[in-house]
């Protein structure tokens, strides 16, 4: 997509009630003139939102809500639904159905809430690894840290995260 006044068009035209775009995309969108459809479910993942962005997404359709995760976990593996009225970084949520992240330090142990540490992905949706890479594989995907199953793994994101007082996590950066 590299043209916002037609993307706005089609959206427009289409009847579409749900969208998915990198914070790239919905600015492309919004400075096009787009002014938004109120019954639009805006979904934003693939690099950090911004609350300056948040806000202006949020004049401009239904919902929206800020999605976090690699590919190597099945794309999404946290959702956090965006407020009016928030400040600072917008949070990149809880954990999504059949999803374990752990905040972990550099000797793999938790961390506090509210400490940063690297953040590791765990649960149904992670891959097994790196097609014909196995030291790449060995590198990020990791024994489990809690449970003791042989097979169960995480993987190390390289993010730096950190568990706020209410639960959701806040991305830090890479």
């Amino acid at each position: 997509v590299l043209d916002g006044t037609r993307l706005g068009e089609l959206l427009g035209h289409s009847g579409a009630t749900g969208m998915q775009a990198t914070p790239a995309t919905w600015r492309l969108l919004l400075e096009s003139g787009w002014r938004g459809k109120r019954d639009l479910k805006m979904l934003c993942g693939g690099e950090a939102l911004s609350r300056e962005l948040a806000i202006a997404l949020l004049r401009a359709g239904a919902s929206l809500w800020n999605l976090y995760g690699p590919t190597e976990t099945t794309i999404w593996s946290s959702i956090h639904k965006v407020h009016d009225g928030g400040t600072g970084p917008v949070p990149i949520g809880r954990p999504i159905a059949n999803t374990e992240v752990y905040v972990l330090d550099r000797q793999l142990q938790p961390v506090p809430i509210g400490v940063p540490g690297e953040l590791y992905i765990g649960g149904e949706g992670l891959a097994r690894g790196y097609l014909h890479r196995p030291d790449l594989t060995a590198e990020r995907f990791l024994p489990h840290p809690v449970r003791q199953a042989p097979e169960a793994r995480v993987f190390k994101t390289g993010d730096r995260v950190r568990v706020l007082p209410d639960g959701n996590l806040e991305f830090l950066g890479r």
